[in-house]
């Protein structure tokens, strides 16, 4: 497999370490806008495989052009670029792994058709949250005779939180405020519904060294759609330290968090621009180790007697490999995907959701491929 990686940030870099490894790997490319990126992506990859290129990926012609060398490509990159690096992908007919997950109904509309008949999958969300997250709400949807409710619980946090925010940048801070600022796509009795963004706060508890914490609605991304009329609702919900939320719903109140200019001294300034700078130097931990929990649940009946099948996960900075968590949990899907086409154990084409892919007879091997790899989920 010849892959192209877009994106070579935390995770980007991550994903081209583990894949110069892979015995079904014969090339990588390691792509981003950013030549110092690029490099220290090379370096730490430390492979003949592995090879750099700075472009502009912003470009739908470039990066369709950049890809009709490759098999298959992952998109590491913020939210902004996915639905141009997904068009590209079909245009160019070749296989994507996408970590992000929004536009979810807008891309199946779109691609679907044309992916089939360019003969490619094009996988959306496929990391922690969307990714492994959605594929156990929809495992524990695929065991129950009759399934209710399906619920998720994930977040990155830093493993020393200073204050004023408890927190550090665990992926794009982009996507931090896409969580602060847009509306939580939910499933309420069998229908698609969106919920404001922060809402529905409450505290919840996971196991040492994390603790107490706090929880708001977010974004189901594809679930709500993949999993509609097999389940009544599902929730996802991102989790915090106490205290982080409520401080981002004051700076949102305030409108520091809205896009449209505002005049300050003769010059149009836009408040989220302005917030995103301020805040980038306190989303600092007191170290780069990192945290990420994950509790997903579904309940509903099985044997006539009500069940619920339920997952977590604590998983903690490697210092080994120097893999944040988010990095790894995030990172290793997309791996262990692009094995998976190599072998020919992914025949699926069109556009597709790993939670469509992930499970039946493929749900344990795909468990046991992480937890192999250092991911433990119980």
């Amino acid at each position: 497999m010849r892959v192209a990686v877009l994106g070579t940030g935390m995770v980007g870099s991550m994903i081209v370490a583990e894949l110069v490894q892979s015995p079904y790997v014969s090339q990588v490319m390691a792509v981003d806008s950013r030549q110092a990126v690029v490099d220290n992506c090379i370096d730490r990859a430390n492979s003949p495989k592995a090879s750099g290129m700075v472009a502009d990926l912003g470009q739908l012609d470039r990066v369709t052009e950049l890809l009709e060398g490759f098999d298959v490509a992952v998109a590491a990159l913020p939210n902004s670029l996915s639905m141009l690096v997904n068009r590209a992908s079909v245009r160019a007919g070749c296989h994507l792994i996408d970590l992000a997950g929004i536009e979810y109904p807008e891309k199946k509309a779109e691609l679907d058709e044309a992916a089939r008949a360019a003969d490619v999958m094009v996988l959306t969300g496929c990391g922690v949250a969307p990714g492994i997250a959605g594929v156990l709400a929809a495992r524990g949807v695929e065991l129950l005779d009759e399934a209710h409710e399906a619920a998720l619980y994930v977040g990155g946090l830093p493993r020393h939180p200073k204050p004023p925010l408890w927190y550090q940048l665990v992926f794009s801070l982009e996507g931090v405020m896409d969580l602060y600022t847009c509306p939580a796509v939910a499933l309420e009795d069998g229908q698609v519904v969106e919920y404001p963004a922060l809402s529905d706060l409450e505290e919840c508890d996971f196991p040492e060294p994390v603790g107490r914490c706090e929880a708001v609605l977010s974004d189901a991304h594809s679930l709500a759609y993949t999993l509609k009329g097999k389940v009544n609702r599902v929730i996802e919900k991102t989790v915090r330290y106490r205290g982080h939320f409520s401080k981002v719903s004051v700076l949102r109140e305030l409108g520091f968090l809205d896009e449209d200019p505002v005049d300050v001294e003769g010059q149009g300034v836009r408040p989220r621009r302005l917030a995103m700078a301020l805040l980038e130097p306190l989303f600092r931990g007191g170290s780069k180790e990192d945290i990420t929990v994950m509790r997903v649940w579904a309940s509903g009946m099985k044997d006539g007697k009500p069940a619920r099948y339920q997952w977590e996960m604590v998983d903690l900075y490697d210092a080994e490999r120097d893999y944040t968590s988010m990095a790894k949990t995030t990172g290793f899907p997309p791996v262990i995907v692009i094995e998976w086409l190599a072998q020919g154990r992914l025949p699926e084409r069109g556009f597709l959701a790993p939670e469509e892919v992930l499970i039946g007879d493929r749900f344990e091997p795909f468990i046991e491929e992480l937890r192999a790899r250092g991911v433990e989920i119980r």
